[in-house]
């Protein structure tokens, strides 16, 4: 453990944090969590357009199965609701922490 720590305290104290692209260090709280919440948005919405282009696979290729339609048209329509929740989420998020 006690390895590990100095390997990480040697390295922290050689590596500037403009040489791995952070430009500058976060100053409130209103900017890490507005932060955070857009990488959350970002992965939740990246997440819904993979399921939106697996479920039309799984539609294009279920050769007229009733159930295999009926699984890709669900999921289609659970990843296009949630592409929505993400959207007025980020939207109210944005006007909270706007305002404060």
């Amino acid at each position: 453990m006690n390895v590990l720590w100095s390997l990480m305290t040697f390295a922290a104290d050689k590596i500037d944090p403009g040489s791995i692209g952070i430009t500058k260090p976060v100053k409130d709280a209103n900017s890490l969590l507005s932060g955070l919440l857009n990488a959350a948005y970002l992965g939740a919405g990246i997440l819904c357009v993979v399921i939106i282009v697996i479920a039309g696979y799984i539609y294009v290729t279920s050769s007229g199965d009733a159930s295999s339609v009926k699984r890709a048209k669900d999921a289609i329509l659970g990843a296009v609701i949630g592409i929505i929740v993400i959207i007025m989420a980020f939207a109210i998020t944005q006007f909270v922490i706007g305002r404060f």
